[in-house]
């Protein structure tokens, strides 16, 4: 529980986890200040009952840490997805961000992402889990649908599971599409749901020249090799799985514990509805 108005810092990309974040806090007795990235997050979160909020670029570390520090800020939780690929893009970095960015040895979402904790922890902010306040909302273990995966999807997984983590040690990406025990595709820089809908078009592009592959699709998506829970936790909401139906992927595999359901039931319900098969299995 938070000390009689102890403020919390919300780093927040975009999607909805910031504001799950931001409700759960409020409810806890938090004042949440929230630092709004410019490029991700969603306007609405002005209006969603900060204590006060900050709209800050992408490259603006060091007036992060200076609006934490001004505000009273000591703990603070990192929340909502940041694309990989803006990072790198033509966002221009102020002098902390740029020494950080040519300190890495390696420029992955890791190691940057560490690397930011880290500063931020010597300017005396601790970054805490981004699951922190949502427990409630990870994946539990076991068949969470209707439907348990078929023969051919636990295949699926079993190989999904083998690719993913040995991709994971390299911080490529956190997901892989399966079709009859082969990889159709492989997540990078697009994130989840791009690689799943680019998975549909080759999956329709081979049944143009009568492919021996089968139509059903298997998504396995991962948590990381001892997984930092602070940032780039994997997450499936309810868009996840209405792209899944249309791209032809009938099952989903996700970690216990280590995969956050945004929407909650909701996502159960919508897998349900499209007949699609969800096993969170404990990571192996």
């Amino acid at each position: 529980m938070p000390i009689q108005n102890e403020k919390l810092g919300l780093i927040a990309g975009n999607g909805k986890f910031p504001f799950l974040v931001l409700d759960a806090a409020r409810a806890q007795g938090f004042e949440v200040v929230v630092a709004a990235i410019k490029e991700e997050a969603f306007p609405e979160i002005s209006d969603h009952g900060a204590a006060s909020i900050h709209w800050l670029s992408l490259g603006e570390l060091s007036k992060l840490i200076e609006t934490f520090q001004r505000e009273g800020v000591r703990r603070a939780i990192m929340a909502g997805q940041v694309k990989h690929k803006q990072i790198f893009s033509s966002i221009r970095p102020d002098w902390r961000l740029a020494k950080l960015l040519l300190s890495l040895t390696t420029r992955n979402t890791d190691s940057l992402l560490g690397a930011v904790a880290k500063v931020l922890a010597d300017e005396g902010i601790t970054l805490e889990k981004s699951t922190w306040l949502l427990e409630p909302l990870l994946a539990r273990p076991g068949i969470l649908t209707q439907r348990a995966p078929g023969e051919q999807e636990l295949k699926n997984i079993d190989y999904g599971r083998a690719v993913a983590r040995n991709l994971a040690q390299h911080d490529i990406g956190q997901t892989v599409v399966i079709a009859d025990a082969a990889c159709v595709a492989v997540e990078a820089m697009e994130g989840t749901d791009a690689a799943i809908e680019r998975a549909g078009q080759i999956m329709r592009s081979l049944h143009g020249d009568a492919s021996t592959l089968s139509r059903a699709l298997t998504v396995v998506k991962i948590a990381k090799p001892n997984q930092d829970m602070r940032f780039d936790v994997p997450v499936i909401g309810v868009k996840t799985i209405e792209i899944m139906h249309t791209a032809g992927a009938t099952c989903l595999a996700v970690d216990a514990g280590k995969c956050l359901l945004l929407d909650g039931q909701n996502v159960i319900d919508a897998a349900n509805a499209a007949e699609i098969a969800i096993m969170a299995d404990e990571g192996k």
